[in-house]
């Protein structure tokens, strides 16, 4: 098996971007070379540029951090670096102050993505990026492997009422794009004017599954512990928006959702017998220790993927949280809390990234119906996203 080298690597190999330069850097535990050794370490090591200051995102540099929980700054134990935080306490937190750029040449971003449009390192990237831009620094994006593939694309449009820190600017649920790639799409269509480099892997294809590159899985966020675990992201994810358990506190979080009032058996009885592609839905009784419905006993099903090239993720999630609610109208709610620092708008309809689908499930609405108005959004993203595209689908094109 070829082994993809990801940007970091390659920017090893050839250090002339941040030649002579101060830099900062924005990343965390899941940025590391192929023998796992970790960007804080390599860059702070390194000679011929000076790694000045670090910024963590959600879940902090090293990790720890739960969902949406407010991360510090504090002192990096390895380098003795402060490290700025990008996920505090307010939305005013989510991007560096420009007063922290200002004596860095180049600001270097290290994050590893999963292809879903809610998750929110690629928002920090973009925040970075404006404020980069308007501070006059340079920004560096070291590019890695979308984990799901970068052909299959799937999912609505993200509409602007709805953007968010889970849904920033109008991409598909599924993008099929890289990091890298992202950065170049949004700083050009969405004008934000950054001095911009990417250094994109070598060895990658759009084909790939994380399996396929070679490199160690680390895991990026604290419930993203397998490359499983992302395949069922860009529909699971949407269980957050609802009073069912993502299965956050058991071992195989977003692949297990339920109820302490589910009945596990009628549950995977009515989702396996609507066909979807690819997918097996088995019943299951889970106990999560913490979060939603922690301490009790959920009925449930857990997502057994059969066929990842015919899986639709997102689909999948949408028919998971109607069946549900059909099952027991009367204790299913939507998430009704501030999400992701939102408290005007409910959550499922930040993550949809429309209304629509919280009124289909309200009113017995059929969600293919809905799924069918995506084709041509989709293409139009596609035509769209071409330029900014930096790999080939496959070695043979």
């Amino acid at each position: 098996m070829t082994i993809v080298r990801p940007g970091l690597e390659v920017l090893l190999d050839d250090p002339r971007p941040i030649a002579g330069k101060n830099i900062g850097l924005v990343t965390n535990q899941s940025a590391v070379t192929s023998d796992l050794r970790h960007v804080v370490d390599l860059l702070h090591r390194g000679r011929g540029w000076k790694l000045t200051t670090l910024f963590g995102p959600e879940h902090g540099i090293w990790g720890e951090a739960q969902d949406m929980a407010h991360v510090d700054h504090s002192t990096d134990p390895m380098t003795g670096l402060t490290v700025y935080s990008l996920y505090g306490a307010s939305e005013n937190d989510l991007a560096p102050r420009r007063e922290l750029l200002k004596n860095l040449d180049a600001l270097v971003i290290d994050l590893q993505d999963i292809g879903s449009r809610y998750y929110t390192f690629i928002y920090t990237m973009a925040l970075c990026m404006r404020t980069a831009a308007e501070a006059g620094v340079q920004v560096i994006v070291l590019d890695r492997p979308n984990p799901i593939d970068g052909v299959h694309l799937e999912g609505n449009i993200r509409e602007e009422k709805f953007s968010s820190f889970v849904g920033m600017f109008p991409l598909p649920t599924r993008h099929a794009m890289t990091a890298g790639e992202l950065a170049q799409y949004f700083n050009k269509v969405f004008q934000l004017n950054c001095d911009l480099i990417v250094i994109p892997m070598r060895g990658w294809r759009r084909s790939m599954w994380w399996g396929d590159t070679g490199l160690p899985w680390v895991i990026p966020s604290p419930n993203m512990p397998t490359v499983s675990t992302a395949t069922v992201y860009p529909g699971m994810c949407l269980i957050e928006g609802t009073n069912l358990s993502e299965g956050r506190g058991t071992t195989h979080p977003f692949e297990l959702f339920g109820a302490p009032w589910l009945d596990p058996f009628k549950l995977a009885e009515k989702l396996n017998a609507i066909g979807l592609p690819g997918i097996r839905f088995r019943p299951h009784y889970f106990l999560p220790t913490f979060q939603k419905h922690a301490g009790k006993v959920c009925g449930g099903v857990e997502l057994h993927v059969t066929n990842r090239a015919e899986f639709e993720p997102y689909r999948t999630g949408l028919w998971c949280v109607k069946v549900a609610r059909d099952l027991n109208p009367e204790k299913f709610d939507w998430r009704r809390e501030t999400y992701e620092f939102v408290s005007d708008r409910l959550a499922i309809d930040l993550l949809a990234g429309s209304a629509r689908y919280r009124e289909l499930v309200e009113d017995g609405g059929n969600i293919d119906e809905w799924v069918a108005t995506w084709e041509e959004p989709l293409r139009e993203f596609a035509k769209t996203r071409e330029e900014f595209l930096l790999y080939r689908a496959s070695d043979a094109d």
